[in-house]
């Protein structure tokens, strides 16, 4: 599988590179600002992108923004983005094409290696995976005045988080240590209470939350 990696910090840009390695993932391209982003995406053609919030020469959203351009001129191209801090604005501008292959971390999850390598992973293969701050923001900023997700039980709230955080079935089953029959059924009730057209697609139903939860009430 083909990476490219766009950090400006050096010793976290070679440390990035040395893990991907190590898990065995191609480095396509390794650069350091957002016009050497830019042509490593239109050049290389990857499988997938890990990059930077903040880039030379603007070091505000430049690898943001280079990430997003190059994602309408190759509809679908799969992007995990890092960022220092949560920011709930970039998490909305990744999810505004309503596609998968889409991520954000903070940057402090990539000193979990497994973690790290499992977003990289789900990302690439088209699903979703956002940090779990982003997600309690989200929530956080809901619930005071939502009705639909103050019916929703503690258990179904745990599972709701899970889900928007980009997690299958079978990988909320397995952190609750409960049967994916039982996940299933509380994916169910979710999805009534809250109005959503159920499916069987997992990134479908992480889209269709994620949308729920950032959508203006």
């Amino acid at each position: 599988m083909r990476v490219v990696l766009a950090e400006d910090l050096f010793l976290l840009r070679d440390g990035l590179v040395r893990m991907l390695s190590a898990f065995g993932f191609e480095i396509a391209a390794a650069v350091d600002s957002g016009p050497g982003l830019t042509r490593a995406l239109a050049e290389l053609e990857p499988d997938v992108a890990v990059v930077d919030v903040r880039l030379p020469p603007t070091h505000t959203d430049e690898g943001l923004q280079c990430a997003l351009a190059a994602r309408k001129a190759r509809p679908g191209l799969p992007v995990l983005v890092l960022s220092q801090h949560v920011e709930q604005l970039y998490a909305r501008e990744l999810l505004a094409d309503g596609t998968g292959g889409i991520g954000y971390l903070l940057k402090d999850r990539v000193f979990d290696a497994e973690q790290f390598i499992d977003a990289v992973r789900r990302v690439a293969a088209g699903g979703t995976a956002m940090d779990p701050q982003v997600i309690q923001q989200l929530l956080s900023r809901r619930a005071a005045d939502d009705r639909p997700l103050a019916g929703l039980t503690p258990r179904e709230l745990e599972v709701l988080e899970l889900m928007a955080q980009g997690r299958s079935n079978a990988g909320i089953a397995a952190q609750l240590v409960v049967t994916e029959r039982a996940i299933a059924k509380h994916t169910s009730n979710i999805f009534t209470k809250l109005g959503l057209e159920v499916s069987d697609d997992d990134n479908r139903r992480v889209l269709a939350v994620l949308a729920y939860l950032d959508r203006d009430r």
